[in-house]
Formats: structure tokens, sequence, C-alpha cells
């Protein structure tokens, strides 16, 4: 299928940068995330015709299948293949494949509170009052970087949390002297600490001199033609260079990309269609999300000036209905939002979307007119026929699959309906971990609350050792034996 003029036009004015493009089909899905060392090139070689030929039948449909996409530039390929990872997790397209797993890049983290500090690599960031570096894009040259500072400030490499004579007797950093062995008091714990704190600053970038003491070394080494140690010490500096590269931090990313090729067109119709006065600046979506009837949620989400503003997202868990019933579960949503705004005096939406038909739109009707809100448009959006229901309207509203208005509203209803579905996911797998962790008679509320936030899930305190549950505050060696025996006896 070829380009259409929009797409050919879009495609000329990309820059010639690095960065991160999203492919999407008619209905406004992301269906490919791909990175490029330079945007125009690379994205303008979907829709060259005589490559056509070439193409495997999997590539042919994504192409026939594009309809419109974003970039986003980044600084260089590093920082694009981080968001390109994530940027698959957040939106798992169909035609990503080797990035779609949960695998993660790594980080360095350590504790400053532990007796004896230690550095080790983690691929999950917690709240757990550690110091974390990273994510970094190569985990080659993080480990050589590791390596590194554990030379240069006589840091240990052991893995025990606190390590003791015994362990000291087969430590091989300790026999090569490059560890400076606070286990066994060669060193106090205090001054061992300020090792640490020294190769914190670093690892965070403060290497500049380092990296001069390796580049003079390196060509002395040349001069002296030991080639071997100066390619040694050139891959350090590289990789200590690649590691202390500074990239853009990206937190809640659909909020930083771009959502539409022209929001403000987007609104402006949204505005025509439903017969606004004026495009409406803030839109919040409502969806319900339950298995059976169990751990029902709702979810909201504000998008403003067409773009998802994910500080303002809220969710709720069902307290007054006992049953499946989504229509009562959209009226609890709704009252409770605009109850406690009506309360604290704080504006309303300029536009309220239902994710539902006629059921659910008379539900939050009800509860408005209770409330005596009744100057907010409110619509529905039934995705079977993807039809637009109005108040007092018996006929729903049909746009072309194709129409920006109806696109807009799409995105409004797709994203709370993933915001409410993590949520429900989210309960249900935080009690699947507490009632197996009840089962255990080693561990109380407390101590299972920091098991689970120290590994996050219940699947990844499963694949821990006995070293790593030991290391969760409140834990100590035996209990740490005790857990990994219990869930050892309960895998699969």
């Amino acid at each position: 299928m070829p380009a259409s003029e929009a797409i050919r036009s879009k495609v000329s004015e990309l820059p010639h940068k690095p960065g991160v493009y999203l492919m999407k089909d008619r209905l406004g899905t992301v269906i490919y995330v791909g990175k490029a060392r330079d945007l125009r090139k690379r994205v303008s070689q979907y829709f060259h015709p005589s490559r056509r030929m070439g193409w495997d039948v999997k590539f042919r449909a994504l192409v026939d299948a594009i309809h419109d996409f974003d970039v986003h530039v980044v600084k260089g390929e590093p920082e694009a293949l981080l968001l390109e990872s994530r940027l698959i997790k957040e939106y798992k397209p169909r035609y990503n494949v080797s990035l779609r797993d949960d695998k993660r890049f790594l980080m360095l983290k350590v504790n400053l509170n532990d007796p004896i500090p230690r550095f080790t690599l983690t691929r999950l960031k917690v709240d757990d009052g550690a110091r974390y570096f990273g994510p970094f894009p190569s985990s080659r040259a993080l480990r050589r970087s590791l390596d590194l500072a554990r030379h240069r400030f006589n840091l240990r490499g052991c893995k025990p949390l606190q390590p003791t004579e015994r362990d000291h007797k087969h430590c091989l950093y300790g026999h090569i002297e490059v560890c400076s062995a606070p286990c066994v008091g060669k060193v106090s714990e205090e001054q061992y600490r300020m090792q640490v704190e020294n190769a914190c600053e670093f690892l965070e970038g403060h290497c500049a001199e380092m990296v001069q003491l390796l580049e003079t070394d390196m060509r002395d080494a040349a001069a002296g033609q030991d080639y071997e140690r100066a390619a040694r010490l050139r891959d350090q500096m590289e990789a200590l260079r690649e590691t202390s590269r500074k990239t853009t931090r990206y937190h809640r990313l659909p909020n930083k990309l771009p959502v539409a090729m022209n929001p403000d067109r987007d609104l402006n119709e949204l505005a025509q269609v439903l017969e606004m006065s004026n495009p409406p600046a803030r839109i919040e979506g409502f969806d319900i999300s339950n298995i059976s009837g169990t751990f029902m949620v709702a979810s909201m989400v504000v998008f403003r000036n067409g773009r998802p503003a994910n500080a303002d997202y809220r969710r709720y868990k069902m307290k007054d209905v006992r049953s499946q019933d989504d229509f009562a579960c959209m009226a609890e949503a709704v009252r409770r939002r605009y109850s406690r705004l009506k309360k604290e005096g704080r504006p309303m939406p300029d536009l309220i979307l239902i994710d539902g038909g006629k059921g659910q739109l008379n539900a939050a009707l009800r509860e408005l007119g209770k409330l005596r809100i009744t100057h907010v448009p409110v619509i529905g959006l039934a995705k079977e026929f993807e039809e637009i229901h109005r108040p007092n309207e018996e006929t729903p509203l049909r746009l072309g699959l194709d129409h920006n208005a109806l696109k807009l509203l799409q995105r409004v209803r797709d994203e709370s309906h993933r915001f409410a579905n993590s949520f429900n996911a989210e309960l249900r797998l935080k009690k699947i971990s507490e009632s197996l962790l009840d089962e255990f008679s080693g561990v109380g509320e407390r101590r299972k609350a920091l098991l689970l936030k120290h590994f996050g899930s219940l699947q990844r305190l499963r694949e821990a050792g006995v070293v790593e549950i030991a290391e969760v505050p409140g834990f100590g060696l035996k209990t740490a034996q005790a857990l990994r025996k219990f869930l050892d006896a309960r895998q699969g």
C-alpha cells in the first residue's frame, strides 16, 4: 500500500537525528516501536515502493497496517535503546517481539545503611533506602566500570551481606589486595564507608580525572609497545565514558511523547462533532475492570489539551458494590469523583467520557443529576461499533474510523481501560502473594510487606536465593533458608 501524501510530507520533515519512532494503525494503536540513528533515513525506508519485493510477509503486513507515526528525538543511541525498550513494555505493540519480555536494563545498587556496603547488579528498582545508578544500556560497559571502581577504591566483590573472617579466607579480592578488607579489621567500617561514598561520586559521573589518567597510561603503554595493556586501558576508558554518559530520564512516558499528529486539530474537530462552544481542554475518562465480580475497580484518567495528564489519574476500589454490576460500579466511581470535586470547590472537566454504551452512560448521568452537575457534557463510547452515545439522543453517533475526533476519544478510552486493568492485576497479584505468604508461619504482616516491597512481586521472590532474601530488613539467614525451603515446596 503506497504511503499517503500526509505520511510522505511528515517523513520529509523528520530530522537526521537519533530517536525512536512509533508506527500506528487506523485506530491510533501503536503497532510497532523502533529506534534509529537517523530518523528520516530509517522511517523513509518503510515507504519506498522499490524495497517492497525484498520484504518478508510479516514486514509487508506491518507496512500495510501503518496509517500514522510519531517520533521522539533523543541525544544518542544508548538513550534510544532505553526509550525503545520502555515504550515496547508500555504499549506492547503486536509487531514487536525481541524486547517484549520483562527484561530490564542493569542498574548498580548500594545500600549505605549496610554494615559493610557492597555494590551489586540488579534489574529491579525498589524503595528500600538503597542508592541506584542507571539503568545502563550496555551491561559489558557497566561491568567493566564496576571492576574499575572496585580496583580504584579498594572495594569488596564478595556476596555476603556482612562478611566475616571465614569469608576472608576464601576471598580472591582480599588475597590480591584489591579489597581493603574491613571484614577482618584492616580498615574500620567508617573508613570503608568513605571509600564507598567516593565510588558513588565516581559512578555519578565525576570521573573526568579517571578518564584522563587512563588515557595517559594508555599512551604510555602504546609508546612502550605494550599493546595488550594499551588495548585493555582503551576498553576501560571507553566503558567508563559509555557508563557515565548522561541520558534523559523518562517518567510516565505517555505524557512525554506526542500522541497525535495534531492534538489541537483533534480537539477542534471533537468540539464541532459534539456541538460544543469551545474545544474541551480537560477530558476525564472512566472505565471499570473486574473478573467475575472480584477485585472490582474503576479508573479515571485525564487528558489535558489532548495529552495524558498522568499526575491527575485516579483509581477506585469499589466500596458499595458487592456483586458484578458494571452500571453500579460506574455510578459509584462517578459519584465519588464529582462529589469530592464539588465539596472541595475544584473546577469540573470540560467533557466526561464513559467507556460503554447507554447503560453505563445513564448510570453516570443519574449520579451527576443527584449532585446537580448538569452543565458538564457527558458521552459514552461503545467499543463494538465505536459508537458515541449522547444524553437524550436515541441514535448513537458514528464517525469514520479515520476521523480525528474519534481517534482522540479512543485514546482517552484506551488509556482508562489500560489504567483500570493494571490496577485490577496489581490487586490480584497482591492477593495471591499475600495468601501464599500467609501459609508461612515465620512471616508476620510487617515482614510480609517488607518482602513484597523489596522484590516487587511473588514471582521475583520465588526466584530469589537465600542470600537475597536475607538482605531484606528483619530477615536472618535461618528465616531466609526456611522461607526458601517453603517456596521450593510450593513451586508449580
